[in-house]
């Protein structure tokens, strides 16, 4: 059975590093959390990872714009390191800040239409649960087999803004209301994203990206209301890591 290695890269500023590492390692994946100085060093390699992780944070204090500082950093020392890595078919999440770098190093949306993430419609930071609907047609292989998640998010700058239509295959994942209705407005949209956007991927399913922290719902008793509706044996987050994992295994 293939050993599934994940690497959790980390930065100045990253705080969900611990718990996307420990979601990986419940899915049955090596876990190694690694300093982005280590890989521009060359002391650690993509070569030796099938899974490569951006998590939640505020790297570099999310100076000049949110992720923005990293996403440079990615593109200007790693950039054909982590080109390699995506030809040769490595899996791709970005989480939150994670979201940010992958579309500010132009990694995501991986066509034409110009995609960037912006100040929340409120105006403040937005901590709270939402409702998420995964579009069928997308080909992400992070959502296999899942239809609604409710996961908590946590940003400033979550509103994806588009500067022309975005294929209906790249959104991967979109905001409702309790219902699971579509154009849901505030707060179920908590940043105003064009098109209730909460999650893209590439063409090929391998590079995902999502504002909202299935890290943080792993465990049933995650959920703000387990102690009145009962607990879930697993939290909605926690399919994401292990369709991610099981991929890998069947290669």
């Amino acid at each position: 059975m293939t050993k599934v290695r994940t690497l959790v890269l980390r930065a100045p500023g990253t705080n969900c590093d611990g718990e996307t590492s420990f979601a990986f390692q419940q899915a049955g994946a090596i876990v190694s959390t690694v300093h982005i100085n280590r890989l521009i060093s060359g002391e650690a390699r993509l070569t030796d990872y099938q899974i490569l992780v951006i998590p939640g944070g505020f790297t570099y204090g999310d100076d000049i714009s949110a992720g923005r500082v990293l996403a440079n950093e990615l593109r200007l020392k790693l950039g054909e390191a982590l080109q390699n890595f995506i030809n040769r078919g490595g899996l791709l999440l970005g989480i939150c800040n994670g979201f940010q770098v992958l579309v500010k190093a132009g990694i995501l949306p991986g066509n034409q239409t110009s995609l960037t993430l912006t100040t929340n419609d409120s105006g403040k930071f937005e901590c709270r649960w939402v409702y998420l609907k995964v579009n069928k047609n997308s080909p992400c292989i992070f959502t296999r087999g899942i239809n609604r998640m409710y996961l908590p998010v946590a940003n400033g700058e979550g509103k994806v803004v588009l500067s022309s239509e975005l294929a209906e295959p790249n959104i991967t994942l979109r905001y409702t209301d309790k219902e699971g209705n579509h154009n849901p407005g505030y707060p179920d949209n908590p940043s105003g994203s064009v098109g209730d956007i909460a999650g893209i991927s590439d063409a090929t399913g391998r590079i995902f990206a999502l504002m909202p922290h299935p890290e943080r719902y792993i465990r049933g008793t995650q959920h703000p209301r387990w102690t009145r509706e009962g607990a879930k044996k697993y939290g909605d987050g926690f399919r994401i890591f292990q369709n991610a994992v099981n991929w890998v295994k069947e290669l």
